[in-house]
């Protein structure tokens, strides 16, 4: 069977966990569970010596995402966030290929061509859509995709399928507005707690049918991620047994003459 590669999001973990022990201390856990690649959190960091971090992420394995909270664009501000260029230096510190961001403030007048000079070349810049009104919306990323598209720039969406909940998107609609721009899918189910406010939640089996249907207005494979709670007394076991189904997402997707390539693979 296809297995398709599948991030940790170390936020599914739980903040206080992930600050208490460090991130670097969850890198043994993921590589037994068969991850392919650990998701960082800048807004977890304590006292992480960067190089270090990024040493041990390299020796055992691991390719690495940076996610940072930061907005791509700010209220009333054409050129991008002033942060990004340094964002994006402790990214590639920490050995990232990606940093995920979100989309902020984009308007009409957002000078996206002012990206070219900031981009690097050792980490692709992943722009996803957040729990926000300016960043929670699909038409935004349409023109701001659109821009990108025109100034053919580097530049690659993170499609987290849950936060479109938040500003009641269709995540069906987004996926095939969307979903060529794809190379990063945060994957959580979401629910209404008890306070009335939404959370996430590990995938119900009805969530799972979605996302497969999510799948198909995106390139074959694309990288997923875990980020929903992961907690229990056996973390190891529980990470294991979410890489597995995550692994799987897709593979019913395969066009034809890649399923036959497969089969003679195996003969």
């Amino acid at each position: 069977m296809t297995l398709y590669p599948v991030s940790i999001s170390l936020s599914s973990y739980g903040a206080d966990l992930v600050r208490e022990r460090g991130q670097a201390s969850f890198i043994p856990l993921l590589v037994s569970a068969g991850a392919s690649r650990i998701e960082l959190r800048e807004e977890l960091f304590t006292n992480e010596d960067f190089p270090a971090l990024a040493l041990a992420i390299q020796v055992q394995g691991l390719e690495c995402v940076y996610s940072s909270p930061l907005e791509l664009w700010l209220p009333g501000q054409p050129l991008p966030n002033p942060e990004l260029a340094a964002t994006l230096q402790r990214a590639a510190t920490c050995g990232a290929k990606w940093l995920k961001v979100s989309l902020g403030h984009f308007g009409d007048t957002s000078d996206v061509s002012a990206l070219a000079t900031l981009l690097l070349p050792s980490v692709r810049l992943l722009v996803e859509n957040d729990q926000t009104l300016q960043g929670g919306r699909i038409e935004p990323f349409t023109r701001f995709f659109a821009r990108i598209d025109a100034l053919q720039l580097p530049v690659g969406m993170t499609f987290d399928i849950g936060n479109w909940q938040w500003q009641e998107q269709s995540a069906i609609s987004a996926a095939r507005q969307l979903g060529r721009y794809v190379q990063y899918l945060h994957c959580k189910a979401v629910a209404r707690a008890e306070s009335g406010k939404l959370v996430a939640t590990p995938p119900a089996p009805t969530s799972l049918h979605l996302w497969e249907q999510l799948l198909k207005q995106m390139p074959v494979g694309v990288p997923r991620a875990v980020e929903y709670p992961l907690q229990g007394d056996d973390l190891l076991a529980i990470t294991r047994e979410h890489i597995a189904l995550l692994a799987r997402l897709g593979a019913a997707n395969l066009p034809l003459e890649a399923k036959a390539s497969q089969v003679m693979n195996h003969v």
